[in-house]
């Protein structure tokens, strides 16, 4: 009796532990009856008959990286490079991740690799390093389309590296170089135009600016000739009527006659030491007649003015 219970207990215990599954979260099991698809289990605890029912795929469903080995391309213009990338994906249908392909990530890396051969042969080594993102995207593009039915979404591919064989290596550092020293000479040579135009200008302004100079210079020269002959006009001017005034008052003979023999014999004292020049007047013993004579001509003048100020 007691090795019936025992057995019991333990046909109970195997029974229970074959018909209970705990399913992890992001994970996703397959269950076939019969050798036949039963269902997809999730996450969380179900239970399943015994020796009918089987777990025959476990998925993970969680976005898993796979490293696509390096590989030769040969670019457009016959340049073989090696060129190694990373692939990241996910599985969306369990089922069809099971039953859809014999081994879902070997196919992937199949389909990655002759994709980027494919995108790789259409350009050319130089434009391999600039367009690395649109290679990406095409081969995300190629890969995707196919893993469809296998129920795998492919999210992105990334080139890892790039390398191209050492002798062009060397040429194209060689090139590199060149192209370098190309366009510090090109700069230099800017500059050396920048820095004549810009001397050629400064000149062209300063003399601009000098001939601006010169040009004020002489027109405040000649304003200021003008305006000092007519100052010295003006005060000759002032001077004769002055003069006239006071020939007109009373007195005003006499003081111009003393003023008049008084320069006469200044002269003469000065013609008179002047050893080169002798010049004797033909009234010298008479002054008054000389006077006289001043006084008739000064008189003849005054009365000219007079009539023609009157006509």
């Amino acid at each position: 009796m007691e090795i019936l219970t025992i057995t019991f207990i333990v046909f109970a215990f195997i029974f229970v532990a074959l018909s209970v599954r705990i399913v992890p979260q992001q994970a996703a099991y397959i269950v076939e009856r019969v050798g036949k698809y039963s269902r997809t289990l999730e996450a969380g605890l179900h239970i399943m008959i015994p020796f009918v029912d089987r777990v025959a795929y476990k998925t993970d469903l969680k976005e898993v990286v796979l490293d696509i080995p390096p590989q030769i391309c040969i670019t457009k213009d016959n340049v073989q490079v090696t060129v190694d990338g990373v692939i990241f994906y996910r599985v969306i249908d369990p089922k069809a991740a099971s039953y859809g392909v014999n081994d879902y990530e070997v196919a992937i890396i199949q389909l990655a690799q002759t994709t980027l051969r494919s995108e790789v042969g259409k350009i050319d080594l130089d434009k391999t390093f600039e367009e690395r993102e649109k290679v990406n995207n095409a081969v995300v593009l190629g890969i995707d389309n196919a893993t469809q039915p296998w129920g795998v979404k492919v999210l992105r591919y990334e080139i890892k590296s790039i390398t191209p064989p050492k002798d062009v290596l060397d040429a194209m550092e060689k090139q590199m170089r060149a192209e370098r020293e190309k366009r510090a000479k090109v700069l230099e040579s800017e500059g050396a135009r920048d820095s004549m135009i810009n001397n050629a200008e400064g000149r062209k302004q300063d003399v601009i600016k000098q001939s601006e100079a010169d040009k004020q210079r002489q027109i405040n020269q000649a304003q200021g000739q003008a305006e000092a002959i007519l100052s010295v006009a003006k005060a000759t001017a002032d001077g004769t009527k002055l003069v006239a005034i006071a020939l007109a008052t009373d007195g005003g003979k006499d003081a111009a006659a003393l003023r008049v023999a008084e320069e006469y014999v200044k002269q003469l004292g000065h013609m008179a030491t002047n050893a080169d020049l002798l010049i004797v007047p033909s009234n010298v013993g008479d002054p008054n007649s000389m006077i006289a004579s001043a006084f008739s001509v000064f008189d003849r003048v005054k009365s000219k003015q007079s009539s023609t100020k009157g006509s």
